[in-house]
């Protein structure tokens, strides 16, 4: 009987923090962006909450924390923790396909490519501080209002540091790309 109790709790508590929105882009939730990792009961029974941040210094991990707890606190799903980890480290890799096509209607093109999913799932990720040589430079993102891939960068850095700013150079719109890591 214990055993079904918990496992309602857990699929309740992933029901919920389902429709946890991140605060920075608040059309796509956590959990379509990679960030919640894992719901799951602690060996001393409490719910354990595991998140992990889009990057080591992003700022709203501690928002994210806050709205995961007032997320379980109104469901009554209390006790529980809320584990950050760094390891292994976010990639964009995890963000859901509806959640790219969530991003792209909110205009914000998402990131391009794989970073390489099977590294993530290993937990290693080589770290690299340029780029490889003969490495092929990531296609230019398409503008997510005209669809054109006829883009510029404006800046490394957009409205966050893990997008850049872009512009179109066919409707003429700027946009914050998702950068892929």
């Amino acid at each position: 009987m214990q055993a079904t109790t918990a496992d309602h709790a857990l699929e309740r508590a992933w029901a919920v923090l389902e429709s946890v929105p991140d605060p920075e882009i608040p059309v796509v939730s956590i959990r379509e962006l990679g960030i919640l990792r894992d719901v799951r009961r602690a060996a001393d029974g409490q719910l354990e909450v595991v998140i992990t941040p889009t990057y080591s210094g992003c700022p709203a991990m501690s928002q994210i924390a806050e709205d995961v707890a007032h997320a379980l606190d109104t469901a009554a799903l209390a006790p529980y923790r809320i584990e950050t980890t760094l390891s292994p480290a976010w990639t964009t890799d995890w963000i859901t396909d509806a959640a790219r096509e969530k991003l792209r209607a909110y205009g914000i093109a998402p990131p391009t490519g794989q970073c390489g999913s099977g590294a993530a799932a290993t937990g290693e990720q080589p770290v690299t501080f340029m780029p490889r040589s003969g490495a092929r430079p990531l296609p230019t993102p398409a503008c997510p209002r005209c669809g054109s891939q006829h883009t510029e960068r404006l800046a490394q850095f957009g409205s966050t540091a893990c997008k850049a700013l872009y512009r179109c150079l066919d409707c003429r719109e700027p946009f914050d790309y998702f950068k892929p890591y």
